[in-house]
């Protein structure tokens, strides 16, 4: 068996390893066995997103928890972020999200929490992938009368409801604003409308019919067109767009433009400057990001340190600096005061909270920013050599780079998954930004592909 995790936990097509039951049972039992070193009697969380697939998956990790003496608590769909909260509300061992975010229906994930609902480290994922290897699971496996129980907790909803309520500001409740929710047809389509509708938001709720099939089809924080065009129709003061999984949004102002994570990073550190709860003065975005972000925070005084792409690394540059705002462009946005993971709902409600204090439209609020133009081209390759040892390919970023000075980067780097080349522009114009990709483009396709 080869590397099992990617950049965020294990992820696949459904039935084809390593998304298939067996190796989902293998994975139970591993999570169960090390959940058990302690000498203790573990409990384990287990929530999934509404893909048809997210029962059989479900079943054999149940299956494998409870062979290695774990008892298992299953939520049912929930977002990811709320699974990490209810993973350590309930005081669990561990917790399971069966997910693959903003995947299509036929692709499923498998995310692990441990302790205080934090996502494993590089190290702990080894080790996993190691025991799963070595074919010394069968004799690991607990004795009858230690084998684990199965039962699900119907409050799991109510509570994570609760806890995203409290993350708003006390005095205040979302009465007087329109809001426009697109939830992919996946995890969030109860939580979402529940809570905005609760705290008293005129709410219209798009995609909230999952059949198992329709998860991300043409929806959500990947296609956030409709729910745009709909804020325009409904003169919803605002709109949001999750994700399948609900731990990252896209927002659309009252105008039907587009809003990206970078831009609410930009807009909630500006506010919370203001306020003085930007810890540390200091922001955590990735190496992804928009220019435009470094620039405002720079024009704020706000340093800005990236980490490599993926929210856990972000929360980890974020406790190295003591940040409590971080995030990416795709829009992830960890608020650490509140949450340790990237939170769809939680962000939407952070985002509504700075409209509520300063009484202003999105559309004046994201004026802090200005977004440069990216084109990123993906190119397939036959072996990922070391960038900086191809003359030819440095030479043609460097050219590039001389053109653009100040008003744009580039950005090399291979994807973590696949045989990929990854080409990243950034450009004063749409015209020019497009160009300078495709040269580059093209050199790293003569030379590696």
């Amino acid at each position: 068996m080869g590397r099992l995790f990617g950049t965020d936990g294990i992820r696949g097509i459904t039935n084809k390893e390593p998304m298939t039951s067996e190796t989902a049972l293998r994975v139970g039992q591993a999570v169960g066995y090390f959940s058990r070193r302690e000498g203790n009697h573990p409990r384990i969380i287990i929530g999934k997103d509404t893909r048809l697939s997210g029962y059989m998956l479900e079943s054999a990790m149940t299956s494998g928890i409870t062979s290695m003496g774990a008892d298992v608590i299953l939520v049912g769909p929930m977002p990811t972020p709320g699974i990490a909260f209810i993973t350590e509300n309930m005081d669990a061992d561990c917790g399971i999200v069966i997910s693959a975010s903003h995947n299509p229906f036929e692709d499923n994930g498998i995310k692990i929490f441990f302790a205080e609902g934090l996502k494993l480290t590089d190290k702990q994922e080894h080790d996993m992938e190691e025991l799963i290897a070595s074919g010394k699971l069968p004799g690991l496996l607990s004795p009858p009368s230690k084998i684990g129980k199965v039962w699900k907790e119907e409050d799991a909803r109510g509570r994570y409801i609760v806890f995203l309520k409290h993350t708003f500001p006390r005095n205040m409740n979302l009465e007087g604003i329109k809001v426009v929710l697109d939830c992919a047809n996946g995890a969030t389509y109860r939580v979402a409308p529940m809570i905005f509708s609760e705290m008293k938001a005129e709410t219209v709720s798009l995609n909230v019919d999952p059949d198992g099939e329709n998860i991300n089809l043409d929806c959500g924080a990947l296609h956030p067109e409709e729910m745009a065009k709909r804020a325009v129709q409904e003169k919803a003061d605002v709109g949001f767009a999750f994700d399948g999984d609900g731990d990252r949004f896209i927002a659309s102002d009252e105008k039907g433009n587009i809003v990206t994570g970078d831009q609410i990073l930009a807009v909630c550190a500006k506010h919370m400057k203001e306020e003085g709860t930007l810890k540390n003065n200091v922001v955590v975005s990735t190496i992804m990001s928009n220019l435009g972000l470094s620039l405002a925070l720079k024009e704020m005084g706000i340093e800005n340190v990236k980490a490599k792409v993926g929210d856990r690394y972000v929360f980890e540059e974020m406790k190295k600096s003591g940040a409590v705002l971080g995030g990416e462009d795709s829009g992830h946005v960890i608020f650490l005061d509140h949450h340790r993971t990237g939170d769809g709902i939680l962000g939407a409600l952070q985002l509504l909270a700075v409209m509520k204090k300063t009484g202003k439209p999105l559309s004046e609020l994201t004026k802090v920013m200005q977004v440069f133009p990216q084109v990123l081209i993906n190119i397939d390759v036959k072996e990922k050599p070391d960038l900086d040892d191809i003359p030819e390919i440095i030479e043609a970023v460097k050219k590039v780079e001389d053109e653009f000075t100040d008003k744009g980067r580039v950005l090399l780097r291979y994807s973590g998954t696949q045989n990929m080349c990854r080409v990243m522009v950034e450009g004063p114009t749409e015209r020019d930004t497009k160009a300078a990709a495709e040269k580059i483009a093209n050199v790293v396709k003569t030379r590696l592909s």
